[in-house]
């Protein structure tokens, strides 16, 4: 179900040969989206699990399986911004059946992100993850 901002960011990993490169890459698009307001950096939008600040704040429009998902986040880390940048680009837009029939672990193994992350930013991706399917889960 990969989107069409996800697969440019696939292509673009496959013309950035060198991880440093991608690396790089991931970082830009963090620094590319628009900060979260600190109105909306709470408790409940906090992910856990993760060895950053990180926060994802959900948008849903209609019920069940064919609601539209879109969200923001934020982290005070870079390389999660971009993180959750890719995320958004999976994710955002699509409706709550399209995220949970997603093969997350296969989508982001394309980018080859699990091989160069650590396990401390596999852990907290996952949660990210995690906390897009609950939210999916529960419209």
């Amino acid at each position: 179900m990969a989107r069409e901002g996800f697969e440019e960011i696939v292509e673009t990993f496959v013309f950035l040969e060198d991880w440093e490169d991608r690396y790089r890459h991931v970082i830009e698009m963090g620094k590319a989206m628009d900060p979260l307001d600190d109105a909306l950096k709470v408790a409940a939008t906090k992910v856990d699990g993760c060895a950053s600040q990180v926060w994802l704040v959900p948008e849903v429009e209609g019920e069940g399986r064919s609601a539209v998902v879109r969200f923001a986040g934020d982290s005070d880390a870079m390389i999660v911004r971009g993180l959750i940048a890719v995320l958004k680009a999976l994710y955002s837009g699509a409706t709550a059946g399209e995220i949970l029939d997603t093969d997350a672990k296969s989508e982001l193994g394309r980018l080859g992100l699990n091989e160069h992350l650590t396990s401390q930013r596999s852990n907290g991706l996952r949660a990210m993850v995690e906390r897009v399917r609950v939210i999916a889960a529960s419209v």
